[in-house]
């Protein structure tokens, strides 16, 4: 499983990690900016895109509406993981498959095969 997580301030990786989430199978790779974001996402071509609403320099919200509108493949899941609960809601909203809050990341079923 490839996943990429578009994040400026948490390390998700450490996250997913103190959360019981065993990533030795995971190719895992975070941008801690939004430079060429769909260059990116074209080149790594994830299974799994986590995308953070406030960063630079472009939004979460605008990343996915612009990848959707792209000829770059969609992610199998794509998941929107602001700390801000309105922030996930809009990227639901724009086609986003799940949203929560970036804190409970870990705790989502799609880690099961991958948990401690």
């Amino acid at each position: 499983m490839k996943i990429l997580a578009f994040e400026d301030s948490v390390d998700i990786e450490a996250l997913l990690i103190s959360g019981g989430v065993q990533i030795l199978d995971i190719h895992f790779e975070q941008k801690w900016n939004s430079v060429n974001y769909l260059e990116i996402i074209r080149q790594f071509n994830p299974d799994i895109l986590l995308l953070d609403h406030f960063m630079p320099p472009t939004k979460g919200l605008e990343l996915l509406v612009d990848l959707l509108k792209s000829d770059v493949k969609r992610p199998q899941t794509i998941i929107a993981m602001s700390s801000s609960t309105m922030a996930n809601n809009a990227m639901l909203s724009a086609g986003a498959d799940i949203g929560i809050t970036k804190f409970d990341l870990p705790m989502l079923s799609i880690w099961d095969n991958y948990s401690s």
